[in-house]
């Protein structure tokens, strides 16, 4: 009982959240951060997995793991930038990024991930965030997951960061972060802080009705981007700097409402 009073508190703060931010952006004329100016903010490279006639995983009832990825990523490009980041996304609308004229559906996928990667290799200060949806045969697993790379020093501090974030969303996750190895295309081939956000089972009945619902995928929304705030404060050189001070309030309300 007291996780599903929990989850209406959390739903009701959400909402107030993002209409909280978007006044802001409205007062100041934009997000533009007060203590650090935002041409000193890392760009955000978005990759919502899949897209197109690639569907990702589906979940039993249906829901499309390339429809859940473009959701989040789009509520988390509207928090970021709210907050005067700069995001660039790898896809902002449900295709496939392969060049034209390229046949096969193995060739289309090679096209589609050399594309995202340069992408991602034009911003090389950018933080890079892939977000994904799980699957597995077993449908007793929930939880989001991170995985990233040891080619850059800091991605195993973003990897951390962000699980204790979904510790925090979802009650019960005690997931670990992953090392990923070369089958992780984007992770392994560029140099950027990366990390990949599996932010639940679609093979879990209870998870995917959740990842469908918009309300919870602006959670997910809000745990990546207070995830992005803390490491971007935790590896800056002036600490605490990185957040407004709307920012911090709005944290820490968060924190208040997944701690309970």
């Amino acid at each position: 009982m007291k996780f599903n009073k929990q989850t209406l508190r959390f739903a009701a703060c959400m909402a107030g959240i993002f209409a909280f931010l978007a006044v802001c952006a409205r007062v100041t004329d934009s997000a533009v951060p007060t203590s650090a100016e935002a041409s000193e903010r890392p760009v955000i490279v978005l990759d919502a997995g899949h897209g197109g006639l690639d569907s990702g995983a589906v979940g039993k009832s249906g829901v499309l793991e390339k429809d859940v990825n473009l959701s989040v990523v789009k509520h988390l490009r509207q928090l970021l930038e709210l907050s005067g980041f700069r995001t660039v996304l790898t896809r902002d609308e449900d295709i496939s990024i392969y060049d034209p004229g390229v046949e096969g559906i193995r060739n289309q996928k090679l096209s589609d991930m050399d594309n995202r990667l340069e992408i991602i290799q034009s911003y090389p200060e950018s933080i890079f965030l892939c977000i994904h949806q799980n699957n597995y045969t077993d449908p007793k697993y929930f939880g989001g997951q991170m995985f990233y790379n040891n080619n850059n020093p800091d991605n195993r501090t973003l990897a951390q960061i962000m699980q204790a974030r979904f510790a925090q969303l979802q009650p019960g996750n005690d997931r670990e972060i992953k090392l990923s190895g070369d089958e992780l295309f984007l992770l392994k081939s560029n140099k950027n802080p990366s990390l990949m956000i599996e932010c639940g089972f679609l093979s879990n009945p209870e998870e995917e009705a959740k990842l469908a619902t918009e309300e919870y995928q602006q959670q997910l929304a809000f745990t990546i981007y207070s995830g992005v705030l803390e490491y971007v404060d935790a590896v800056s050189e002036q600490p605490e700097s990185a957040w407004t001070d709307e920012e911090a309030a709005v944290i820490s309300e968060y924190n208040n409402i997944t701690a309970e």
